[in-house]
């Protein structure tokens, strides 16, 4: 069964920093795409960063290039989303999700639950 599991979300500063996990399971990395995905209020969700398993290609938003990172553990069991200058607008709720494929995962893969970042002005 494949599962994904986000935490890390908090409240921080602007220009602040946090860094996001997302633990997953039940499937081989090296077959998939992991994304990040966010969704502020009132908004639809908007994809942010994905990383191909088989060869580590990432890919990234305009609006967070720079700021974001998306790696990948030793283990290959935690995706990691790296945030760093962290502005208001970066408040949402942000979601994990994997499919199969060279490029973000749609809205009938698999989706893990959602982790609130908040960031004051």
């Amino acid at each position: 069964e494949v599962q994904l599991q986000a935490s890390g979300g908090g409240l921080v500063q602007a220009g602040g920093s946090l860094r996001l996990s997302c633990a997953v399971s039940g499937f081989t990395f090296v077959d998939w795409t992991i994304g990040w995905f966010r969704q502020a209020p009132g908004k639809g969700r908007e994809r942010i960063s994905c990383i191909v398993g088989y060869d580590g290609t990432t890919y990234y938003v305009d609006s967070v290039k720079g700021r974001f990172t998306i790696s990948v553990d030793d283990a290959k069991t935690t995706v990691y989303l790296q945030m760093n200058s962290l502005r208001p607008e970066d408040t949402a709720v942000y979601f994990c999700a994997v499919g199969l494929g060279t490029y973000y995962p749609t809205e009938e893969d698999y989706w893990g639950q959602g982790t609130l970042v908040t960031v004051s002005s």
